[in-house]
């Protein structure tokens, strides 16, 4: 059975799809863009500051679904350009200590011209 995850502590969905699902004992989230979840406004202006909102909402999107940065299984990480990397990773490793399997790729354009995209599977 699917249960669809839904806290006001992350942004709500820009289009027609959940925070986050959870499936047995697995929570599959959306991606997260730097969104303020009050104001629905992008955070940040360079990569650092953009990906530090990105992890404080997923972290807030776990935390809903029962779960958390220690839980990840798996990350997809969409940049808006790969010069941002090494800075992105230095965010990054603060949160997901434990180190999932990860892939991180360059994307054209992410919604609302965003530079950073992070997506989680994790257990419960």
């Amino acid at each position: 059975m699917l249960k669809k995850v839904a806290t006001e502590n992350a942004p709500k969905a820009i289009g027609p799809y959940s925070q986050a699902i959870v499936v047995g004992d697995m929570v599959f989230t959306s991606g997260q863009i730097p969104l303020c979840p009050k104001t629905g406004e992008i955070v940040g202006t360079d990569i650092v500051e953009q990906a530090e909102q990105v992890m404080k909402n997923l972290g807030e999107v776990l935390k809903a679904a029962g779960s958390s940065y220690e839980k990840a299984i798996k990350t997809t990480c969409f940049l808006a350009d790969m010069s941002d990397f090494a800075s992105f990773n230095s965010v990054y490793a603060k949160y997901f200590t434990e180190k999932p399997a990860r892939s991180c790729v360059a994307v054209k354009t992410l919604p609302k011209n965003v530079l950073v995209e992070v997506e989680v599977i994790a257990s419960l």
